[in-house]
């Protein structure tokens, strides 16, 4: 694996390099991620993209998280000042879209596995961010009327009692556990999107935006490695040296 992004990353003609997640365990996952040339990195995963995002800095940018701050761009929906609470903090969204919605000025909280009393600070949340990969997890109570839903969570539910209580009286549901034997809800219960202002559904919501938002870094890289040639060598990538 590493042979072949070695040779993807001395290819002029490729732009971008994605390594999907999750691996095998077995798998050296930091090792290889670190191994995707910076400005190839369409993932934005590579500690100096990732160090970009931290400090401001232009750079590609990891793509559920940007995905959802262009959700809440081009719905009109104000981030700065807001209460911003976003549940999970892996590297691949909590952990990035948290520094994105600090940049954009909201007050951000981070809850995680450890956190005392999670439903504390949902309650107090303008804008919650919900990112754990476990169905179902954020109820009703925990939400504050009229607040911003954003539902990262993609859980296949394959228990007919589940679909049940998560979609009760949904016969376009109940239709399709019946051909498939399984459907698909997210972080946050349904019931939970009566009290929102705003939401996104789970399939179409923000695993749309992931998509469009990697065509997107998959472009800028093209145009920033046209525009500028030297962008390995500034970008500091440990090959550079030996490339220049």
């Amino acid at each position: 694996m590493l042979a072949l992004i070695a040779e993807l990353y001395a290819r002029e003609d490729v732009d971008g390099i994605l390594i999907q997640l999750p691996l095998p365990k077995h798998v050296d996952t930091r090792r290889l991620l670190e191994a995707v040339d910076p400005s190839k990195d369409v993932d934005g995963f590579h500690p100096v993209n990732a160090g970009r995002l931290q400090s401001g800095q232009p750079g590609l940018r990891p793509c559920t998280p940007a995905g959802i701050m262009e959700i809440l761009r081009r719905s009109g929906l104000p981030v700065a000042g807001k209460h911003a609470v976003v549940l999970g903090r892996s590297d691949i969204v909590g952990k990035p879209v948290a520094m994105m919605l600090l940049h954009e000025n909201a007050t951000v909280t981070v809850c995680h596995s450890k956190t005392v009393d999670i439903g504390r600070y949902t309650r107090d949340a303008d804008i919650l961010v919900a990112a754990i990969g476990r169905p179902g997890f954020v109820t009703a109570d925990m939400v504050k009327p009229g607040a911003t839903l954003v539902d990262v969570g993609i859980n296949r539910v394959t228990d007919a009692a589940e679909v049940a209580r998560f979609f009760p009286g949904d016969m376009g549901r109940a239709t399709q556990f019946e051909k498939r034997g399984s459907t698909l809800v997210g972080d946050i219960d349904p019931a939970a999107f009566a009290l929102a202002g705003a939401y996104t559904p789970v399939p179409g919501g923000v695993g749309a935006l992931t998509i469009a938002m990697l065509m997107h870094n998959t472009v800028k890289a093209a145009k920033a490695r046209r525009v500028s040639p030297t962008s390995l060598r500034d970008a500091g990538h440990p090959a550079a040296a030996g490339r220049a």
